[in-house]
């Protein structure tokens, strides 16, 4: 019996007993199988056949690699949890310390490491934190295609070359690893033939559900704690403050007109909204259904209406003359980059969007790390996958209901310190939004 690795798959060659038991992920008549199946098919034709030829790793070479670190209780006992199998998902709140769990988990299996991130900012971050092992650590990315003990990958080049990388490395870690349930991101731990392999995330659960595929990719949740637990001793106590503005006459007028629009093409449709996909069926038919389609246009215009309410702005404006007079460290975070410069240019802060260059925004956060900046604003972009200075009150604009997203930006204030973190929601009343923070929860 011989086991190589080829395109991403486990291939077969020779004949054994195991391939009839009922358990073996093998297909018999192809005689392959994903490579996610390679250590319980080496487990199995080596109870069967002890002079199993295994020719799949093909590591990277390198010495055991090493790092002494020092861990928190907590993450101690994530590691513990993990090691019982070496395979799972370890879910920390933001701020929580999840980058040394990983790194702990790499010094435990000691042998080459792939690191797969979403974002090429991540990229660095990781490399620069991996650096107490004091070995070689590369990148694999559209900047870079370097193997070493210690790689660094994003999702969308693991997705190209997981062929490629799939037989290289002992050990797999998916940081942000609620990423790899998308569609396409879940053939990236199908071709990776790495026995060991870890998930990290603050947010396991999406709203599609999606999260159900880790058990198969990974193993599942094998740890997780809440940021309540962690509050006071190693994360910031903090207040939530919901804050309901009223619309402008002009700004309700608008609303009403175009939330009608879309209230009653869905009545007229009998589209479910509550059902899982119905939104985004509702959207798909919008491509051949004018009627649909306008629906869907006056319901964005509807909640950029309440999104963007001037009240909210006066609001704000009094909120951080507020937090400069007590010497506070203010994200404002808002959902569409049109608002994310009105707050910019109003108020005379930094913005930071998916547009701004690394240079620039990484200055930003330099300035406001050092105390040049007291304040910023961003998108969407700051909610994952960027080293944010320490911050002690968020003021979110507006938002999805995601939980996640939520998570994300309470997280962003939660870094331990002596003084008290504050979140400030901004709601325009009677409106969709209303609905939209509601299901919002921590």
């Amino acid at each position: 019996m011989r086991l190589r690795y080829v395109d991403g798959r486990v291939r077969i060659d020779g004949s054994s007993d195991a391939f009839g038991d009922a358990d073996s992920p093998v297909v018999s008549d192809s005689r392959r199988v994903d490579a996610l199946h390679y250590r319980a098919l080496r487990d199995a034709l080596r109870a069967a056949d002890p002079d199993l030829e295994d020719e799949v790793l093909d590591p990277v070479p390198g010495p055991v690699l090493a790092c002494s670190l020092s861990l928190r209780p907590y993450q101690r006992e994530a590691l513990r949890r993990w090691q019982s199998d070496e395979r799972g998902v370890v879910v920390l709140p933001t701020g929580a310390g999840k980058t040394y769990v990983g790194m702990a988990a790499i010094d435990a299996v000691g042998g080459p490491t792939l690191v797969v991130v979403p974002t090429l900012e991540l990229v660095d971050q990781w490399r620069d934190e991996l650096a107490c092992f004091e070995v070689p650590v590369s990148e694999f990315t559209g900047r870079a295609k370097e193997f070493a003990p210690i790689t660094v990958t994003t999702y969308d080049s693991a997705y190209t070359h997981a062929p490629t990388l799939g037989n290289r490395f002992e050990f797999v870690l998916f940081d942000e690893v609620h990423h790899l349930a998308a569609e396409k991101y879940q053939r990236i731990a199908e071709r990776m033939a790495a026995p060991a392999r870890m998930g990290l995330t603050a947010t396991y659960e999406r709203d599609d559900d999606r999260h159900t595929r880790l058990v198969r990719l990974l193993g599942g949740k094998v740890y997780e704690i809440g940021t309540d637990d962690l509050t006071g001793e190693y994360l910031s106590t903090y207040t939530v403050e919901r804050i309901t503005v009223e619309l402008t006459p002009e700004e309700r007028e608008a609303y009403d007109e175009h939330a009608a629009v879309f209230r009653n093409y869905v009545a007229f449709s009998n589209v479910s909204l509550d059902a899982p996909d119905g939104y985004r069926n509702l959207v798909i038919r919008s491509g051949n259904d004018p009627r649909a389609w306008r629906a869907i246009r006056a319901k964005e215009t509807s909640r950029k209406i309440a999104f963007n309410a001037e009240s909210k702005l006066d609001e704000l404006a009094s909120l951080l003359c507020e937090c400069r007079d007590e010497g506070d460290r203010v994200i404002v975070f808002t959902r569409y980059n049109d608002l994310v410069h009105v707050v910019a240019d109003r108020f005379l802060i930094p913005a930071i969007t998916y547009r701004t260059p690394t240079d620039e925004r990484r200055a930003i956060l330099s300035g406001f790390k050092t105390g040049r900046y007291d304040a910023i604003v961003s998108s969407q972009v700051l909610d994952e996958g960027v080293d944010v200075p320490d911050a002690n009150v968020g003021i979110i604009l507006s938002g999805t209901g995601s939980e996640r997203e939520y998570r994300q930006r309470l997280g962003r204030i939660l870094r331990p310190s002596e003084r008290s973190a504050r979140l400030y929601e901004l709601v325009s009343a009677d409106t969709g939004e209303v609905r939209t923070a509601d299901r919002r929860r921590v």
